[in-house]
């Protein structure tokens, strides 16, 4: 619910400030990429910062960091959530705040998401004696792929905590626009990683051979086939073969080849399902090339579904700000929904009532490409949106902050 009180004007210099230093604490943050569980360097910067506004934190899950205002409040415990880990990509943006560590880039814009929840950090900290209950900052490690939910989880990140709330911002939703359905908002994935065996040999004489390789070719080729053919069109799905390895010579078959990918779900039971197609269908093209394959699956994360009374209270808080930031929100997002990528912030929503929301940065680079950067202007309106969450006093629209122009998110450091 909306807080009916409203901040007078002697805050409104300090939003602006914040702001400010939102935008050269992401580029700081952008230039020193750190890889999950290996978020050292990011940790102690996000400690630091706590320590300087004057919010005690502790720890969690080794590279995690938990923070909690207003501890004493009789309120409802809010929960809100950053991603700090980088990818392995080699930055090709060109912007004055690249990366420093070669080979590992914000490319999915984690560091805005951190920048985002400790300038809210700083908002909240202006009026912690006017929450109505405690609010807990999450700082979570190895949301690309490492379980880093699970692990702040199992430290203790959720105790006493009502509601969890976490957003990712989207270059392929249009900006202005907010996807937070009541449901599946991100899809759930897993990964395959077959072993072909076959006989190898000379190239010259391939009757004596059993070659994996083309076996491997053709499993790829038919396991394209599994949504296409084996699951309602209705169905949102992926298999995705994303690497084939069979190490040889020119001249030579070899004995083996390897091949894996990932696939992405709407639910637990699909995948389940897609797990055993993918093992059919690579065992039955195996013996069609008479070698044989041995299929091995790992379930990764859950898909992300939002409880539905928590979701309409994000988009109430959300489509507002972004509404003032750009000129208007669009509830009803320019892409499919759930996206097929994931998110460990199911892990969160499994414990305890919560929801997740894409919020669009309308930009031609997708996450994870290497010349992606995030767009600073959707700082403001999360921040926004995350203080109304928490109870916190209301900030005037036109005093909100953000710019209209995405055009002009790269701004300098100086």
């Amino acid at each position: 619910m909306a807080p009916a009180h409203v901040i007078g004007t002697d805050l409104v210099g300090a939003w602006q400030k914040i702001l400010s230093s939102a935008s050269a604490l992401r580029h700081d943050l952008h230039r020193i990429p750190e890889l999950a569980w290996s978020e050292h360097v990011t940790a102690a910067r996000i400690r630091v910062e706590l320590d300087t506004i004057g919010i005690a934190w502790r720890a969690c899950a080794s590279t995690g960091t938990v923070a909690t205002l207003a501890p004493d409040a009789t309120g409802r415990h809010v929960a809100l959530r950053a991603d700090i880990d980088a990818m392995p990509v080699e930055e090709a943006t060109l912007v004055p705040w690249s990366s420093t560590h070669p080979g590992v880039m914000h490319a999915c814009g984690h560091d805005g998401h951190t920048a985002t929840l400790l300038a809210t950090a700083r908002w909240l900290a202006l009026q912690e004696h006017l929450l109505p209950g405690p609010v807990t900052l999450l700082f979570q490690p190895a949301e690309e792929g490492g379980h880093g939910a699970k692990a702040m989880i199992e430290d203790g990140a959720l105790d006493g905590v009502d509601v969890v709330f976490g957003w990712h911002n989207w270059p392929a939703l249009g900006l202005g626009r907010v996807a937070c359905p009541d449901g599946a908002v991100m899809s759930g994935n897993g990964t395959f990683d077959i072993e072909v065996s076959g006989v190898g040999g000379h190239a010259s004489q391939p009757e004596q051979t059993r070659d994996p390789v083309l076996a491997a070719a053709a499993i790829t080729v038919a396991l394209q086939q599994i949504v296409a053919r084996r699951l309602a069109p209705q169905t949102p799905a992926v298999v995705a073969v994303t690497w084939i390895d069979a190490p040889s010579g020119p001249t030579v078959t070899p004995a083996t080849a390897r091949l894996g990918g990932s696939i992405r779900v709407p639910n637990t039971v699909l995948r389940d399902e897609l797990f055993g197609l993918i093992a059919e269908v690579a065992d039955a093209t195996a013996r069609a090339h008479a070698v044989t394959a041995t299929t091995t699956t790992t379930r990764r994360y859950d898909a992300t579904v939002n409880h539905p009374a928590a979701a309409s209270e994000l988009r109430g808080a959300l489509e507002p700000a972004i509404a003032d930031a750009f000129g208007g929100a669009e509830r009803t997002p320019d892409i499919p929904i759930p996206v097929m990528a994931s998110e460990d912030f199911s892990y969160y929503l499994g414990e305890v009532p919560g929801a997740f929301a894409l919020v669009g940065a309308g930009d031609p680079h997708s996450c994870h490409s290497p010349q992606y950067d995030f767009n600073d202007n959707l700082i403001a309106p999360v921040v926004r949106a995350y203080a109304r969450l928490a109870g916190a006093p209301e900030l005037p629209a036109p005093l909100s902050g953000g710019a209209t122009d995405d055009s002009q998110h790269k701004v300098s450091d100086t």
